[in-house]
């Protein structure tokens, strides 16, 4: 990210939790922080990434591995962050997985476990963290959503069904903790280019689509949804939550 860009006073030396925090769009946002001033401990099952990353950006970032989709495991690695860090006064739901499926293969254990790796842990981990904001009396939630949910694309309905949850779970997370100080909102990204979305997804045919369908003609990078993280995480959005923020160009 431009070090050159937007500073948040609020942020120095604030307490962040960052889930899929290995790579992508999740990693922009660990440097983001980390960039301001803020302890980031970062969740991901990925352990030579998280720990690479990690180690580049000095003692201020906590790694700790952990497979989001187990539950039980999920608190006891936020509890080791908290140990390690401080309470935490940030989370940024990140982690998630678009991978293809044909709706005639799709199992219920199929369906359960898209579900477990795109949505179930957004909940528990703010469960996790609310008392800790609750006790300052202030605290920012940020979940990821995803603009696909708009899209007429075929071959990924379970992620799609999943990231447009995100939209309702956030609006019920405001209501329910805004009385406690914690504000909650989502970034709902567009098509962003992601070292895996290049890898695995974008071909010649499907770049022309997306320029064409946006209002702003050049690709959107993982550092165009740290920004607008940062913003919602700091105090300058303070009097802003219950909002689905759509980050994507201007193509819906």
């Amino acid at each position: 990210m431009d070090q050159a860009g937007a500073r948040y006073p609020s942020l120095a030396a604030k307490v962040a939790v960052v889930t899929g925090g290995a790579s992508g769009i999740g990693a922009a946002i660990v440097r983001a922080f980390a960039a301001q001033g803020t302890k980031v401990g970062l969740l991901d099952f990925d352990r030579d990434a998280g720990a690479k990353l990690a180690a580049s950006l000095g003692a201020s970032v906590q790694f700790e591995p952990v497979d989001l989709r187990d539950l039980a495991a999920l608190p006891q690695a936020i509890a080791r962050l908290r140990a390690a860090l401080g309470p935490i006064d940030i989370l940024v739901n990140n982690a998630a997985r678009d991978d293809r499926h044909k709706l005639e293969e799709v199992t219920p254990a199929y369906w359960r476990e898209r579900f477990a790796t795109n949505l179930d842990h957004q909940f528990f981990a703010a469960q996790a963290v609310a008392g800790d904001m609750a006790a300052k009396g202030a605290g920012a939630i940020v979940n990821l959503g995803s603009a696909s949910y708009l899209m007429s694309h075929d071959s990924f309905v379970a992620y799609k069904t999943a990231k447009s949850a995100v939209v309702g779970l956030t609006r019920a997370l405001a209501r329910e903790l805004g009385p406690r100080g914690i504000r909650v909102n989502s970034v709902v990204p567009g098509w962003i280019m992601t070292e895996r979305q290049i890898e695995l997804w974008l071909t010649p045919e499907g770049e022309q689509e997306l320029l064409r369908r946006q209002c702003l003609k050049r690709k959107l990078v993982p550092e165009d949804i740290a920004r607008v993280v940062l913003f919602l995480a700091s105090d300058e959005a303070s009097a802003v939550t219950q909002q689905n923020w759509l980050v994507d160009g201007g193509s819906y």
